[in-house]
């Protein structure tokens, strides 16, 4: 049986070889002979502020010694947190995921080390190691999955908040893996995690999801906003004032209406949220709410009348899309989709919008959009304007906007948009240039 090296007999290796004393070493690592001596003899255990020392004076690269620091005082050692948790914060910050792998795999068999796990989980999650926090995130929820504990429900939201990102069937996973849980959280961090579950299945069109979410989350809201204003107020305190919650529910439920072409129900509900004379908040940040709330609401009476087919009010929608440029992009792509569904010249629209549109791709997040949700829009729009070019027979501007929906589509794996493209394009194969065949073609492998 082969043994395994220790860092004290790498060290005592290395002053051999140099030819050095206990108290020159310690005069290089900055530590007095005394600890360097218990060190090496093996008296003493070490700290990852004296390893990294240590490693340093040796001139061997950062973490050199983390997986013998392992082996020597973790793996087969009852779990010593006080030297756990620093190794776990150096262990991220220099990105050494597989190292915390294996100490979240040496030391979670005991629950009793789940709550110092997650602490240090969050504590990373606040300095933004978002891969180092999900390893320890997973592997807490995987210890505690019989538990039915708030933690558990916390870290499968936490999970669930970190791996949303281009993918759009990775997303609809992380969704499905999440939802169970979202009941289990506090009332407090339901509401938000009500919404960004919805936001998530928005983005995908997974419409009766995301309306069944939003019902959820307006029951919610209503009753935690009857606590708030009775005798039994809460101590925790929503990241937004507490109305918005049950507008926000509103403005999706009507949303999924209005995206299933039912736009009676849709129009309805738009006239409805216009109506926020119940709101008791009167703080300036609950009066910036109210107010975009209520420029929203009238945004979607307009729009849902416009893909109606009432072309009349189009004017007023690109009025009110102009002054808010969070709204650029949507509107702009509810505008497309009007035009080619009703057979609309929209060019002078598209030459007022023209600087826009060349810059469309440096779209920020809004305040209730995730990035999900632009992607889902940015390509929605591309795919409308190569419609749009294509059926006028514009077919260099037709192909160069499909191209590039097709690009991004693939990139978030959004395959309906991905489909579109290979329609439209086999449509108007005939019309296409060599090379842009090939760049089709390409994509076309990629995906």
């Amino acid at each position: 049986m082969k043994i395994a090296p220790t860092i004290r007999a790498k060290l005592e290796q290395f002053l051999q070889q140099e030819g050095l004393t206990l108290s020159q070493f310690g005069q290089i690592t900055g530590m007095n002979r005394g600890i360097i001596s218990s060190i090496v003899t093996g008296n003493k255990s070490m700290s990852i502020n004296q390893l990294d020392r240590i490693t340093e004076a040796m001139g061997l690269p950062e973490g050199h010694f983390y997986d013998l620091f392992i082996e020597n005082y973790i793996i087969d050692h009852p779990p010593n947190m006080r030297r756990i948790e620093p190794f776990l914060y150096r262990c991220a910050e220099l990105e050494k995921l597989d190292a915390i792998r294996r100490v979240v795999g040496a030391i979670m068999d005991n629950l009793l080390y789940s709550p110092k796990l997650f602490e240090i989980a969050e504590g990373l999650l606040a300095q933004g190691r978002l891969e180092a926090a999900l390893i320890l995130y997973e592997g807490v929820a995987e210890a505690e999955k019989y538990q039915h504990s708030e933690r558990l429900a916390i870290c499968q939201y936490r999970i669930f908040k970190i791996q949303i990102g281009n993918d759009q069937e990775k997303n609809f996973q992380s969704a499905l893996q999440f939802e169970p849980f979202v009941k289990r959280l506090d009332a407090i961090d339901q509401l938000d995690a009500l919404i960004d579950l919805a936001n998530v299945y928005r983005s995908l069109r997974k419409w009766e999801r995301a309306k069944e979410v939003a019902k959820d989350l307006r029951t919610l809201a209503k009753a935690q906003y009857s606590l708030e204003y009775s005798q039994k107020r809460g101590e925790r305190k929503p990241q937004r004032p507490l109305f918005f919650y049950i507008a926000f529910s509103k403005s999706l439920i009507g949303g999924v209406y209005y995206e299933q072409g039912k736009y009676e129900l849709a129009l309805q509900i738009a006239y409805e949220s216009c109506d926020l004379d119940w709101v008791k908040e009167t703080d300036e940040e609950a009066l910036r709410w109210k107010s975009l709330f209520q420029e929203w609401s009238e945004a979607n009476i307009c729009l849902t009348k416009l893909m109606a087919g009432d072309t009349e009010v189009l004017p007023l929608y690109i009025d009110l899309i102009s002054t808010n440029r969070e709204e650029l992009l949507p509107g702009l792509w509810n505008i497309m989709i009007v035009a080619n569904r009703y057979k609309l010249n929209v060019d002078s629209i598209l030459s007022q919008f023209e600087w826009e549109i060349s810059n469309i791709h440096d779209q920020e997040g809004r305040q209730t959009n995730d990035k999900q949700n632009i992607n889902d829009q940015l390509v929605g729009f591309l795919s409308e304007l190569a419609d749009y070019y294509l059926t006028d027979g514009q077919y260099k501007k037709g192909i160069s906007y499909l191209l590039d929906c097709m690009r991004i589509s693939t990139i978030i794996n959004n395959e309906h948009s991905i489909l579109r493209c290979v329609r439209m394009f086999e449509r108007c194969r005939q019309f296409v240039t060599d090379e842009a065949k090939v760049e089709y073609r390409n994509l076309v492998e990629m995906g």
